[in-house]
């Protein structure tokens, strides 16, 4: 079977104006994809250098296939299972900046070059003392993106129409701003000059984003049928679902040298991308959190299994549209907008989401993603959310358990064990206190302001609810307990 390559796709020659750190999929199934849905529709006219910033990988196949490749968007949509494939044309070139140095550091020098894109974890944008300018390259990435800026200038003799706008995608807030920061921490390590930290802060811009689409990568168990269906072979073959969304706050408007928006793509230009992010975290993963607990104990193990139980489904519903969407500022139909593409997200075929997976940390997680939902409906309302007061009462009953071994509670689902992992401290209350009974063990646990940052009792009532439920899931069981709070 043939490999693809550029023979098979003809691309289109295009000016070289992204730079982008990192060769995974999920750049390659939300930005390179966009950028090419932009090309094909006419909106944009640029071309993509994939950046290897690390030496672990190599690019071998990027080599093999002209950087082609395949994109498989699966998902469900106005409540059918849907696939899309796109062969994207649009990387041009792969480098990597350890083995290949100085023809990466040539890119510096592209006149046409005008966007950096990065994905380098969340623990990639980082200031490191130790880091050398000398180094070729610099370990850290903001170490190598302040060398690349320098040699622009210098090569550009500081001219204010060469700067590059950066817009990371890396998972921390403010990651624009962070990055920005980091620049300006190196430019004064190195003794860059003034000059230079102008014309950074004057030419090039800074964005901050935000960034949403489940990535699922390389299909390995359908790989093959998939290159039979297609008619060529592809090691780069990746894929995700339908839903995306990037969200980008910047300070100087550039949509005009962007307009990804204008292909129709789901991409929104604000100089406040807060409301977006505190949507996305309260309803997508505040869901997660509310209901993922509470569905495994009630028998399910993966997201979709928990979709199709009706008990489970109800009162995760409850818990988005009643308690959750009337805390929240955007406009209604676009929170319910949003919220209904969760559900199909949800939903997925493709997807088989673990909810074990999803419990990591869920102590942690309940704190940033329910307890604002929480707070704001008792601000709202003057009363009590009976879902998100539940939801506490299945963390507690998750949680249960005595036996820390190996760096994990055990808990039990029936006769079968399960891992609970979570920071030990958090894992240490729980063998002590979840035995106790269900009053002593709720005052503990939400009078812990090292969990919740405040006393949660003060919030009246509050404790004998979650008590109450955690009687019940404790005499009757989760099901029965998750039917009798969604009666």
């Amino acid at each position: 079977m043939q490999v693809l390559n550029k023979t098979m796709t003809n691309p289109v020659e295009r000016p070289i104006k992204v730079l982008q750190f990192g060769e995974g999929g999920f750049l390659r199934a939300f930005v390179d994809y966009m950028i090419d849905v932009a090309n094909e529709k006419g909106v944009f006219d640029g071309n993509i250098v994939i950046v290897k910033p690390i030496e672990f990988g190599n690019l071998d196949f990027f080599r093999e296939q002209d950087c082609q490749y395949t994109l498989s968007l699966r998902g469900k949509e106005n409540n059918e299972a849907k696939v899309v494939n796109r062969v994207i044309t649009s990387v041009a070139d792969a480098v990597a900046a350890v083995e290949e140095y100085d023809r990466y550091m040539e890119y510096a020098k592209l006149d046409t070059l005008r966007f950096v894109v990065s994905n380098t974890t969340e623990a990639g944008i980082v200031f490191d003392e130790d880091d050398k300018f000398e180094s070729n390259p610099p370990k850290t990435f903001p170490g190598k993106l302040t060398k690349f800026l320098y040699a622009r200038y210098e090569h550009f003799h500081g001219a204010k129409d060469k700067g590059l706008i950066m817009l990371p995608v890396e998972l921390i807030d403010n990651n624009g701003p962070a990055l920005k920061k980091c620049v300006f921490q190196f430019i004064d390590l190195w003794n860059l000059g003034e000059e230079f930290k102008n014309w950074v802060l004057e030419a090039c811009i800074f964005g901050s984003t935000l960034v949403d689409r489940i990535v699922t990568g390389y299909p390995r168990d359908d790989a093959q049928k998939m290159w039979e269906e297609f008619g060529y072979r592809d090691n780069l073959l990746d894929t995700g679902e339908l839903f995306a969304l990037w969200v980008i706050e910047c300070e100087k408007d550039f949509s005009q040298e962007f307009p990804l928006d204008k292909a129709g793509l789901p991409v929104i230009f604000t100089d406040n991308q807060k409301p977006y992010k505190e949507r996305k975290v309260r309803i997508l993963n505040g869901a997660h959190t509310s209901f993922v607990l509470a569905s495994y104990l009630a028998g399910n193990d993966i997201v979709l299994e928990s979709m199709n139980d009706e008990t489970v489904r109800k009162f995760m519903t409850n818990v988005i549209f009643d308690e959750v969407i009337p805390t929240l500022s955007l406009p209604e139909k676009e929170l319910v907008d949003f919220a209904n593409a969760v559900l199909e997200r949800f939903e997925n075929p493709y997807v088989k989401h673990a909810l074990l997976s999803i419990s990591l940390n869920s102590v942690s997680k309940w704190r940033a993603r329910c307890m604002p939902s929480l707070k704001g409906y008792i601000e709202k309302k003057g009363e009590l959310p009976k879902f998100l007061s539940f939801s506490l009462a299945a963390l507690m009953a998750f949680y249960t358990g005595s036996e820390i071994r190996d760096g994990v509670l055990i808990g039990h689902r029936g006769q079968q064990e399960y891992n609970i992992m979570d920071d030990a401290d958090v894992l240490e209350f729980f063998a002590e206190e979840s035995g106790k009974p269900s009053a002593e063990f709720v005052q503990k646990f939400l009078s812990n302001t090292k969990f919740f940052g405040e006393d949660l009792t003060r919030y009246e009532g509050l404790g004998d609810l979650v008590a109450a439920d955690l009687d019940l899931i404790r005499e009757k069981g989760m099901r029965a307990a998750l039917e009798a709070v969604t009666a």
